[in-house]
């Protein structure tokens, strides 16, 4: 197994963008369309209101994910935009971004952390229930599509 390193980075940074990119084609070839039209603003990822990290293999990035706040309370922050490329999914990645953006959500206050998921995604729902979440009632810009799923855990 090849090494990997998660960073923090600017939502809008290149390396960022790109990844999210790459995580859009992949939910529209899933559900068609852009892949996800929720509403998402770079400031969001900005701390202590939300983080954006990266995760690097041999120095090429190569999964994502962040979080934002979440309500008006201060104390849930919401996972978004959770990917990891093809060629280097099998190797722990995407727990170790999870684990990340996790700690990150605690370090700045969160409590809970809440994430949307389509059910045409069965290795993400694997590793959100496996990492702890359960099932929660549907919110956000899906809440009334078919098929969404959504989850949350305490931090």
């Amino acid at each position: 197994m090849t090494d990997f390193e998660i960073h923090a980075v600017r939502f809008d940074s290149p390396a960022a963008q790109r990844l999210i990119r790459d995580a859009l084609a992949d939910l529209g070839a899933r559900y068609g369309g852009s892949g996800d039209d929720t509403p998402v603003d770079a400031a969001e990822f900005e701390p202590p209101a939300g983080a954006f990290l990266v995760a690097l293999l041999d120095g090429e990035p190569v999964g994502c994910g962040g979080w934002r706040s979440h309500g008006d309370t201060g104390e849930t922050a919401e996972l978004k935009r959770m990917y990891t490329a093809p060629a280097a999914r099998g190797r722990g990645m995407a727990r170790a971004v999870l684990a990340a953006v996790e700690r990150s959500a605690r370090e700045q206050g969160r409590k809970r952390i809440i994430l949307e998921c389509g059910d045409q995604q069965p290795e993400a729902i694997a590793l959100y229930t496996s990492a702890g979440y359960e099932r929660i009632p549907n919110f956000g810009f899906y809440k009334d599509a078919p098929g969404c799923l959504s989850f949350g855990r305490t931090l």
